[in-house]
């Protein structure tokens, strides 16, 4: 018996052992294809998808000559609770993935099929509302296109305030997410108001756009493509200066390219 009970001890140490050094907890466990590739694409999609069809809507739905606050508000709310999706990284909006990627924050593997999913899910989205709002009220809103640029003298001021604009919002995402020293759980928020803010500023300048799947999304529904290519200059532009701005002056030790402690 005495050697039984010897015999037990020694195994339960064994166990032990093996338990410490072979075995991970179920939270530490590696992430399969699905959680690192394949739920993270289908989460860009589901999220864009409701983004550009929330913000659809608010101008279809919008009546004439009410004014910006209704779409600045929709956004910015739209905004603060889709980036509570974390399965993804919550970008939802292209400057938003290039930015993270030149943080460092993002693999290259990944921008390619985060652009195309976004991209995917603003068809879907626009698609959506189409199907939803009455027709007279989508058609005489163009299904939610931006139809403010219509001639070249527009084209300076409105390229300059997607770039500036859109610098912002991306400056607080990257700040309140990927930034040690201000990091905060209020950052869907922040993000939120930043881009009503935005709303106010610059609704009767070039929208504004902000995020280029979601003027693109509409502008496939109903075919209008007049002056598109100023949603994908200045959005995209604003993303890159606000990654310079983080990694050459406002980012912690970690994001900063120089100047290191």
């Amino acid at each position: 018996e005495a050697a039984s009970g010897e015999d037990k001890m020694e195994m339960q140490g064994i166990d032990s052992t093996l338990l410490k050094k072979g075995k991970k907890p179920l939270g530490a466990q590696t992430p399969n294809k699905f959680e690192k590739f394949f739920q993270p694409c289908l989460a860009e999609i589901i999220g864009t998808m409701f983004f550009v069809f929330v913000g659809s809507m608010s101008v279809i739905e919008n009546p004439p000559g009410a004014g910006r606050l209704q779409p600045a508000v929709v956004h910015g709310l739209a905004v603060a609770f889709i980036l509570k999706f974390s399965c993804s990284g919550s970008h939802f909006n292209p400057p938003f993935t290039v930015a993270i990627y030149l943080c460092g924050n993002l693999e290259v593997m990944m921008v390619g099929p985060y652009l195309i999913c976004q991209l995917i899910g603003g068809v879907f989205g626009a698609g959506l509302s189409k199907i939803i709002a009455p027709p007279d009220r989508y058609y005489n809103a163009t299904g939610g296109a931006y139809k403010i640029l219509q001639s070249e003298t527009q084209l300076t001021r409105a390229i300059f305030a997607e770039v500036t604009l859109t610098c912002l919002l991306t400056m607080v995402v990257l700040l309140v997410s990927r930034n040690k020293k201000s990091k905060t759980p209020l950052g869907p928020f922040l993000a939120g108001s930043t881009v009503i803010i935005n709303g106010l500023i610059g609704g009767n300048i070039s929208g504004p756009c902000l995020n280029p799947v979601r003027a693109f999304g509409p502008a496939v529904m109903t075919n209008y493509w007049t002056y598109h290519w100023v949603y994908w200059a200045g959005p995209i532009g604003g993303g890159v200066v606000a990654a310079a701005l983080l990694r050459f002056i406002l980012g912690d030790n970690n994001l900063r390219v120089f100047m290191k402690s």
